[in-house]
């Protein structure tokens, strides 16, 4: 379930509010760029700087613009009921299922996160996937964690973004069969495939998701020659656009194609001349500038 390249998509902004217009030409430039779906209002999509009718309008417009692909929603929080509520609210709106990040700034115990996610699974109505990133969580989940909640119904993936392919290679060995395994860390994509994941949800495939989606169906295909120049091709603009936090280069990278504004909402800023310059020779060197 839900193999296969998933752009994190940006919250376009303009004026201080949610650019529907623009928000509706990026699910088009990724749609017709051969994703095989959407993932709306999680990290990248500033999630927490969004009203609950922001939220729901972007997962709105990512529903109509998708052509039938999935759309997952960020539904996480760092509260549990706020968590399913926002799960149910997502369930409501049509999408797909949910991702779930673990809880940020309580950082919950291990046994904290089963209860959280167990919870969220129960009562949510979506399937449920797990979202790993200590980098800004605070606390990490553990793969014996990951593996342990593969077996409950309604937790159906995981996309594993702690940097450690020694972690993603303990959750592929252990998790039950059928879970899917998701890199969330754009440069570990081509890694993680060739230990048996299945897909990417990635910043980078909402600035360039045809190549993306070429690396991934060329590995899928057992073409690994061509995966591997994708992903040299590809190699600097996974840098630049992890240059500062997240998605301050993907929304300049996109207003350079552009597709969206360069504009954020605080605490997330615009990036600094020499951010830009490395996205920049990024984006020219694969021909996209």
């Amino acid at each position: 379930m839900f193999a296969g390249t998933y752009p994190a998509i940006p919250t376009p902004f303009r004026g201080g509010k949610v650019d529907e217009e623009a928000c509706r030409r990026l699910v088009a430039w990724v749609v017709d760029n051969g994703v095989e779906g959407i993932v709306a209002c999680g990290t990248t999509g500033e999630a927490p700087t969004l009203s609950a009718d922001e939220w729901a309008r972007v997962i709105e417009i990512c529903l109509e613009g998708s052509g039938g692909l999935p759309v997952i929603a960020g539904t996480g929080s760092n509260s549990t009921a706020g968590t399913v509520a926002r799960t149910e609210a997502a369930e409501q709106l049509g999408a797909a299922a949910a991702l779930v990040v673990v809880p940020y700034y309580n950082k919950p115990t291990q046994e904290g996160m089963k209860q959280h996610f167990r919870t969220v699974a129960a009562q949510g109505g979506l399937p449920v996937v797990l979202y790993n990133v200590p980098s800004r969580t605070g606390v990490n989940m553990s793969p014996e964690t990951v593996v342990e909640l593969s077996s409950e119904e309604g937790i159906v993936a995981v996309k594993e973004a702690s940097g450690s392919l020694d972690a993603a290679s303990a959750i592929l060995a252990g998790a039950e069969p059928g879970f899917t395994v998701l890199s969330g860390d754009d440069s570990l994509s081509l890694p993680l495939y060739s230990l048996g994941g299945h897909g990417a949800i990635s910043t980078t495939a909402a600035v360039a998701p045809r190549q993306m989606s070429d690396l991934y169906r060329a590995f899928a295909a057992k073409d690994p020659e061509t995966a591997r120049k994708l992903h040299f091709d590809l190699f600097d603009l996974f840098g630049a656009l992890f240059s500062e936090t997240n998605p301050q280069p993907a929304k300049y990278a996109l207003s350079r194609l552009g597709i969206i504004a360069n504009e954020l909402r605080l605490p997330m800023v615009p990036v600094t001349p020499e951010t830009e310059g490395l996205v920049d020779q990024a984006l020219a060197n694969l021909g996209l500038l």
